[in-house]
């Protein structure tokens, strides 16, 4: 079953690709959640033509994703938390502090396209994360976890 993504998916494609999928994943998932619509002749005409019209876009917002990456690989982020007396810390880092943390820099950016390598981190350290900036542009930055 062939299916154009209208978001992102993980482990399967970007908004606005034509993927093959299989019947029951389509169906009883993509579709009813809104995440896909069915690839029919006229869905990929019109498909067609709005990829035409995006590919412009494409390279504005490719660029302007390339400049933000550089903007986080420099940037040092600090995340402050409650610890514990042996770097133990309460609770974990996500990704909705380290999204709130560069927030602070001056630099938003949505807690879905972050992932931490590490995942979940329960002591105090330095640990690296990317940021899915644009389905080409992918920047890998560190941060620190500083206990109180």
């Amino acid at each position: 079953m062939e299916v154009i993504l209208k978001k992102n998916v993980d482990n399967l494609g970007y908004t606005n690709e034509l993927v093959s999928v299989k019947n029951g994943y389509g169906r009883n998932f993509l579709i009813p959640q809104g995440y896909a619509i069915l690839a029919t002749a006229s869905a990929k005409k019109a498909h067609a033509e709005i990829m035409k019209q995006k590919s412009h876009k494409d390279s504005k917002v490719r660029t302007e994703a390339e400049e933000l990456g550089k903007k986080i690989e420099s940037t040092s982020v600090k995340i402050i938390t409650k610890s514990g007396e042996k770097g133990k810390i309460f609770g974990s880092v996500n990704t909705l502090q380290l999204s709130e943390a560069l927030k602070a820099e001056g630099i938003d950016i949505d807690r879905k396209s972050l992932k931490i390598k590490d995942e979940p981190i329960r002591e105090v350290g330095t640990f690296e994360a990317s940021a899915n900036l644009h389905k080409d542009v992918k920047a890998i930055f560190s941060f620190e976890v500083v206990g109180e």
